[in-house]
C-alpha cells in the first residue's frame, strides 16, 4: 500500500479530552481510535474487504466479529415487499460470549412481507450461576501449564507488525490522514460513518446485552 493510500484505507481519531490527561502533550497526535480496511490475497477471499476497528472511550466494551453476507440481487417476493437485507452473523467474543444470526424471514399471515429475525445463543444463559473466566485468566493458566495452543505464533506476530508498521510510519509522516476528534461514549469519530457509507457499507454498532 503506497503512502497516499493510507488516507483512504484508514481512519484515525482521538477522543476529546485526551490531551488533558496527565503526561500527554498538548499537541499530541496519538490516535486513540483506528479503523482500517484490509484484503486477504487468496482466491477464497478475493475482493472481500475486512474492516478492523478499535478505540478507547467508546460507548461500551465489546469484542465481536461481524460477518455481513451479500444482499440478494433480486426481490424474491415481488415489488410490493421491501428490499431484503443481507443476513448477518455476529460472534460475540467478550464480554457477552455468544452467537447471533440475523436473517430475513417471511412475516406470518402476510402478503409476502419479510422482516429481520434473530437466532441468539448466549453461553452465559447455558452456564447457570457459573461465571465464565476472563480471557486472560485462561491464558495465564495455560502459561503456567505450558500450553501454547491459544498463544499467537512468532510468525503470526511478525506478519501482524508487518501490516501495522507501515501504517504507523505513514501516520507519523507529513502525509498523515487527519486526526479526527470524537466525544467519549460514542463509537468513534463521525467521519467513520461517512467513510463506510462512501463504500456502500455500514457499521454494526450494537452493545451486547449482559
Amino acid at each position: 500500500m503506497a503512502g497516499g493510500e493510507f488516507a483512504s484505507q484508514t481512519v484515525r481519531g482521538q477522543y476529546a479530552g485526551y490531551r488533558s490527561e496527565e503526561g500527554v502533550p498538548e499537541d499530541s497526535q496519538t490516535a486513540t481510535y483506528a479503523a482500517i480496511k484490509l484484503y486477504c490475497d487468496n482466491w477464497r477471499w478475493k475482493d472481500v474487504p475486512f474492516y478492523l476497528r478499535s478505540g478507547k472511550g467508546m460507548s461500551c466494551r465489546t469484542t465481536q466479529i461481524v460477518i455481513q453476507f451479500k444482499q440478494v440481487p433480486h426481490i424474491l417476493f415481488g415489488r410490493k415487499t421491501r428490499e431484503p437485507l443481507g443476513n448477518r452473523l455476529v460472534i460475540q467474543v467478550q464480554p457477552a460470549e455468544g452467537i447471533q444470526l440475523h436473517f430475513e424471514t417471511k412475516v406470518p399471515d402476510s402478503d409476502m412481507k419479510t422482516r429481520t429475525s434473530t437466532l441468539d445463543f448466549s453461553f452465559q444463559d447455558h452456564q447457570g450461576d457459573i461465571d465464565l473466566p476472563d480471557a486472560y485468566q485462561r491464558l495465564l493458566l495455560d502459561a503456567i501449564n505450558g500450553d501454547a495452543s491459544l498463544f499467537a505464533r512468532s510468525d503470526e506476530v511478525e506478519l501482524a507488525w508487518g501490516i501495522i508498521d507501515p501504517i504507523i510510519a505513514a501516520w507519523d509522516s507529513p502525509a498523515a490522514p487527519e486526526l479526527h476528534s470524537y466525544p467519549t461514549g460514542l463509537w468513534g469519530p463521525a467521519e467513520i460513518n461517512d467513510w463506510m457509507q462512501e463504500q456502500g457499507r455500514e457499521w454494526f454498532d450494537v452493545c451486547p446485552v449482559l
